[in-house]
């Protein structure tokens, strides 16, 4: 059955004991923004969920074998990615709980998931679509850049399909969060919980990872930083992340996210 589903420009990675990954050897790759949005989404086990831009699938699978969500839909603008996190899924043993859609951000609504949701989460691209340097692969391109969809269109499509109450998850880059929040408020996403990363204690946050709430009331609680990496060892490039830390890569667990310095 695997050799079935993997083409010849793809390859097939173990990403833990329980999934399995094809990825596009051109296409942009799962890090480690993927696994913590993943444990930052708390559980909900009957929840309706979208995954907005969900490239390979990597974050929906994450979720749905850890039974942390319901059902998923997983909107992806590339079709060819679409169709990969269906085959994802059809190999995980998850397309009852994972529904692939093809669809845009931009225009996607809540009859293409049936219904209203209780949970939207994603990974948005993050660089403008004039900034940085073009990657030869538009696969790439795609996924960092903000050329079919800004995070302004993300957020108003994350409110256009949760139902009053719920919750929108995101990572993105520090150095846009003014963007970030903006477009939270603008479209009634009001931001409640807020965690900054760093690869060390002497580095500026690499990423930041937000929960807001569709209608809600102002109130934010900012946690205590995640710290990725021993300082003593930051410039080693086979640094090992701290046990903490690896105990989330290994749960998904929005808990042991807590217990890791929330």
């Amino acid at each position: 059955m695997t050799d079935n589903i993997i083409y010849e420009n793809e390859r097939l990675d173990y990403i833990n004991e329980d999934l399995r990954l094809i990825q596009k050897k051109n296409g942009l790759t799962y890090g480690t923004d993927a696994y913590l949005l993943a444990a930052y989404i708390r559980v909900a086990k009957n929840a309706k969920a979208a995954e907005l831009g969900s490239g390979t699938g990597i974050i929906s699978l994450l979720l749905a074998a850890r039974k942390k969500l319901g059902k998923i839909y997983a909107c992806e603008i590339q079709k060819e990615f679409a169709e990969l996190c269906e085959r994802n899924a059809e190999l995980n043993s998850l397309s009852d709980k994972i529904v692939s859609l093809c669809a845009d951000v931009r225009s996607i609504k809540s009859s293409d998931t049936d219904g209203e949701l209780d949970v939207v989460f994603s990974n948005p691209p993050y660089m403008r679509a004039d900034s940085g340097k073009r990657n030869q692969y538009d696969e790439k391109f795609i996924a960092r850049h903000e050329v079919c969809g800004n995070i302004e269109d993300f957020c108003a499509s994350a409110s256009r399909l949760l139902k009053y109450g719920g919750l929108f998850y995101c990572v993105y880059r520090p150095d846009r969060f003014s963007d970030l929040f903006t477009a939270l408020k603008k479209h009634k996403l009001e931001p409640k919980f807020m965690t900054f990363v760093h690869a060390d204690a002497l580095s500026s946050p690499s990423m930041v990872l937000i929960e807001a709430k569709k209608g809600a009331a102002t109130g934010l609680k900012i946690s205590a930083p995640l710290i990725l990496h021993n300082s003593e060892t930051a410039k080693d490039s086979s640094r090992e992340l701290l046990t903490a830390v690896k105990r989330i890569y290994e749960t998904c667990s929005f808990e042991d996210f807590r217990k890791a310095g929330l």
